[in-house]
């Protein structure tokens, strides 16, 4: 997305919008009971906070286990997918990807899944392709974990399988003709016919093609699935680092790169006495990105250093009730002003607020050529 009068490629700013925060302590300074996390109402905040601030997308962590086993974690988490699809008719233009993972998620009822939220959010639906597949992971499945190259193979058989699904309805599958009292027209949806060493699809999907085509796809850097990915999240620790592996994205062929940056800030006392408090309490395991602790005005520097080789940010507050608020009120209106960000518009999809085109339905194509 081209701001025109800035001359400049405005950075697209996510969020990652679970639980009370990316700390583990969070919910101590969340201002609420632990289990108020679960309620509609703690999401409802968070999502119009993000949405009026001009938040480009939020995204949902999930795990197929608990998030914590220490004192406050016993309220768990919801669903992601369940999280989005609540949020999509209270928002209008930000983007919401659910983390859903491919070795504990059948890879039909994933594909339906998104593409049922693309259709109940009118085209702002993505997909944070989660990858767990740990011994106690594949437990809550009855699986056995699968070794890495076995892993590898399924993501990209998952992502390649859930792509063939959204296309296995053409555009105009559905007819409505009352004079013949058809629905769909059948020759406009196709069996995928996948089959793989873990798992086959026949298809095809129980919902026509999603508003996007294809939903926007969010591969974290990690899972070296790039060539496959509309944005790659990158989660390295200091620009150059950043920049290095933005670099490999793109030359992997990925149209989009964001940074992974966790951010500790000002909040009426320095970020780094907030930080200790935190760790005191649980520390705060590094996860390999950019972690900033400190003023608002050193976040926007950071970001417009970043800016010169990502095409955006998801940032990770670590509670979200302290540190969401200084984002909305002195981070994102900064960057606005600078010329670096700006908010999407309602009603646009998810893929034309990043910039990228809808994709032609491959099976259509297929037809038309033939």
């Amino acid at each position: 997305m081209t701001d025109s009068d800035a001359g400049r490629t405005a950075l697209h700013i996510a969020l990652e919008a679970d639980g009370d925060g990316a700390h583990p302590a969070a919910w101590r300074h969340s201002g609420r009971p632990p289990a108020a996390v679960l309620t509609s109402a703690a999401l409802r905040d968070v999502l119009a906070a993000a949405e009026g601030a001009g938040f480009t997308l939020v995204t949902f962590a999930d795990s197929p286990l608990p998030p914590g086993t220490g004192p406050g974690t016993a309220a768990g988490r919801l669903e992601a997918g369940t999280r989005a699809a609540y949020v999509a008719p209270l928002t209008d233009r930000i983007g919401l990807a659910p983390t859903l993972h491919v070795a504990t998620t059948e890879p039909f009822h994933l594909a339906t899944q998104l593409a049922s939220l693309d259709h109940a959010s009118h085209g702002r639906a993505g997909w944070v392709v989660g990858a767990a597949a740990g011994p106690d992971d594949l437990a809550t499945v009855g699986g056995a974990a699968p070794a890495a190259a076995a892993l590898h193979r399924e993501i990209a058989d998952v992502i390649d399988t859930a792509r063939a699904l959204w296309d296995s309805w053409q555009d105009d599958a559905v007819i409505k003709d009352v004079a013949t009292g058809r629905f769909v027209d059948s020759r406009r949806i196709r069996h995928i016919d996948f089959e793989g060493p873990t798992f086959s699809v026949k298809g095809p999907l129980i919902t026509p093609r999603p508003p996007q085509g294809q939903l926007v796809v969010l591969v974290p850097d990690t899972l070296d699935a790039d060539a496959r990915a509309d944005v790659v999240l990158v989660g390295r620790p200091d620009p150059a680092a950043v920049a290095a592996r933005a670099g490999q994205a793109r030359e992997a062929g990925a149209p989009l790169v964001f940074a992974d940056v966790e951010v500790v800030l000002d909040a009426g006392r320095p970020a780094a006495a907030r930080l200790a408090e935190l760790d005191g309490a649980a520390e705060w395991p590094a996860s390999g990105a950019v972690r900033h602790v400190g003023s608002p005005e050193q976040l926007v520097d950071l970001l417009g250093r970043l800016a010169e080789s990502v095409d955006g940010v998801r940032l990770h507050p670590a509670v979200l009730a302290v540190d969401l608020p200084v984002l909305t009120e002195r981070v994102l209106p900064k960057l606005a002003a600078a010329g670096l960000t700006r908010a999407p518009r309602a009603g646009a999809t998810l893929r034309e607020t990043l910039g990228l085109p809808r994709p032609a339905n491959r099976f259509a194509a297929a037809a038309t050529s033939n």
